[in-house]
């Protein structure tokens, strides 16, 4: 029972098909580009789900994207990086692919295969953090993903860590996401050096080979993350961090300072494990992939 799945950022689609075997393959990336609006958005997403359906002889489709995700209604609620204002995604995917599609939030669906296959595995309450274009949070309690009213929980890149700092795409001023998300720390990165189009992974290379800048920066931004995690350890007492995207991706090396720096900022709190997450950029993917097996079950079993 082949399954696709998509994950869908403000940067990149990233697609998957998911076999019976438990192996992700057909592994692909495309460009959003969502500057060309949010219908040519939709339509991109729609036509890479069709091509990788097709090829993988899909049963059953699952799309996460960010933001504010209505599980329910299966509708993007704002997913600002995508220009999507309430976007019924499920519906208009299940007709063009003709099959069942699971529709939910990308960072909690990373939660979820973390904590079914993943890091998180052996643990009944840990945090999910993804650090890439975006910075979310699930919360896993009891093996099970808390969604928060109207699927709004989780959004630690919005909280303020530099008040008055910069402006965000949210409206907001100073949040996580301006200092410690991808784009923020290249765009620091070329302020300060000239240096054009470096992405958060050859940012860690030329910190980790000497480039001072390149340190400066990535500095700056774990302590941001840390003092936001800080906030989220005391809210939620997790045993677990499990930390995804481009910066879990980068290894267990470069979680070390964020451990740390962590660690100095608690008091009583007890100090979670920190580790990366076992699909490294791929959890959404993964989870999404989940939630369409489930899915395919229950249409199954009606």
């Amino acid at each position: 029972m082949n399954v696709v799945a998509l994950e869908v950022g403000g940067a990149y689609i990233k697609g998957c098909a998911l076999g019976s075997d438990g192996i992700l393959r057909d592994r692909e990336r495309w460009f959003t580009r969502p500057e060309r609006g949010p219908d040519a958005v939709l339509e991109t997403v729609l036509e890479c789900a069709a091509t990788l359906a097709h090829r993988s002889r899909a049963v059953a489709a699952g799309i996460v994207v960010p933001g504010v995700v209505d599980d329910t209604s299966g509708s993007a609620v704002l997913a600002g990086a995508l220009g999507w204002r309430g976007m019924p995604v499920r519906g208009w995917a299940a007709e063009h692919l003709d099959m069942p599609v699971a529709f939910g939030h990308d960072v909690r669906a990373g939660g979820l295969a973390e904590a079914r296959l993943g890091a998180g595995r052996a643990s009944r309450n840990f945090l999910f953090v993804s650090v890439g274009t975006g910075i979310g949070a699930a919360w896993v309690l009891d093996g099970r993903v808390v969604p928060g009213s109207r699927g709004g929980a989780g959004e630690l890149g919005h909280l303020v860590v530099r008040p008055g700092g910069e402006l965000c795409h949210c409206g907001g001023r100073g949040c996580l996401e301006t200092i410690a998300s991808s784009p923020a720390v290249g765009h620091r990165y070329s302020r300060l050096t000239k240096w054009r189009g470096v992405e958060a992974g050859e940012l860690y290379h030329r910190a980790d080979a000497g480039d001072t800048v390149a340190r400066a920066v990535c500095t700056e931004a774990v302590e941001a993350l840390a003092a936001a995690l800080a906030t989220a350890v005391t809210l939620c007492a997790p045993d677990l961090l499990v930390i995804g995207g481009e910066l879990g991706d980068a290894g267990r090396g470069r979680l070390a300072p964020l451990r740390d720096a962590l660690a100095r900022r608690l008091t009583f709190q007890a100090i979670p494990e920190v580790l990366p997450a076992a699909f490294g950029d791929r959890s959404a993917c993964m989870g999404a992939a989940l939630l369409a097996q489930d899915l395919r079950r229950e249409v199954t079993a009606a």
